[in-house]
Formats: structure tokens, sequence, C-alpha cells
């Protein structure tokens, strides 16, 4: 077993892999990414994929999705319609406790669809906070990614907080 300093820091370039695949529109690298049935030692021949180290996820207002192709789906639609997304990552947390890691983190994104119109232009930027754990798994190739799950924080607005002033 490695020491505790490395796999932290393992298990940290193994997430800012998963972010960096994601802005960067890289399909294939992403799903390199995310733990196979054969990291677990399941011979795909003879068992479903879907039966042995499951993985799973949750984007913010979705449902929960399990198993590769149905999270791996998910990802190709979110490139496909996104022309542009960055996560500026804070409050960044790892624990790894054998071969398990667990990241809580706040992903600050920013995001841009196409233009309203023909043109080379991004449509407007959006701003999103979210609260995302990502769980991972340790393989003989390395950290893998079991589960995603990112929740919308929700805002005050200043109308919000004149309310809670008392007059």
């Amino acid at each position: 077993m490695s020491a505790p300093h490395l796999d932290v820091e393992q298990v940290e370039a193994a997430n800012t892999a998963f972010y960096e695949a994601l802005e960067e529109g890289a399909f294939e690298r992403l799903g390199e990414l995310w733990l196979a049935p054969s990291d677990v030692g399941v011979d795909e021949t003879y068992h479903d994929p879907a039966d042995t180290g499951v993985i799973s996820c949750v984007h913010p207002g979705w449902p929960v999705l399990t198993g590769r192709g149905e999270v791996l789906r998910s990802y190709a639609l979110i490139m496909a319609n996104t022309d542009y997304i960055q996560f500026f990552l804070t409050d960044t947390h790892v624990s790894v406790t054998g071969d398990t890691a667990v990241v809580t983190c706040t992903e600050n994104i920013l995001s841009g669809g196409p233009a309203p119109e023909e043109g080379d232009e991004l449509g407007p930027l959006v701003g999103q906070l979210v609260v995302a754990t990502n769980v991972f798994r340790r393989t003989p190739a390395g950290w893998k990614l079991w589960s995603h799950h990112g929740s919308p924080v929700l805002a005050e607005t200043d109308e919000d907080d004149e309310e809670e002033t008392p007059s």
C-alpha cells in the first residue's frame, strides 16, 4: 500500500484529470477515468458489467444514473450541448481509506452554449455553483472514478437579505 500523502496526491490528480477532460470535451479520456468492470477483475464475457463495480452519477437536477452506458451517455450529451465549460474548484477535501477515496468540492462552473444565431461567438455565459462528491476506487491502473454526485447550491438573493433584516 502507498504512503497516505502519496494516495492523496494521486487522488487529487485523478480528480483534476476528470474536470480537465470535461473542460476539453475529451470523451474518450473521460471514459478511461471511470471505473470499468475489468478494473475490478470482472470478465465482461461472462458477467453483466452492471452487476459488479457499478458506477453512478447524479448531475444537478437529473435522476440517478447507474452503469457505464448511462453515465457515459450523459457526459456525451453534456459535451455535445455545451460549447464552453470551465470548472474552478474550491473547498476541495480528499479523504483516503484503504482502496476508496472521497473528494468533496465546490464546482464554480462557467459555461456557454451555442450563439443564438449563426456565428463564431458563444452564447451568453452562465455561472453555476455546485457541491460535488467524487468517490474513487484504487485499481491496478490507478484511481478510477466510481461515483459522482453534484447538487446545486441555491444562492441567496438581495431580496432574501432584505426580508431577514428587521425594520
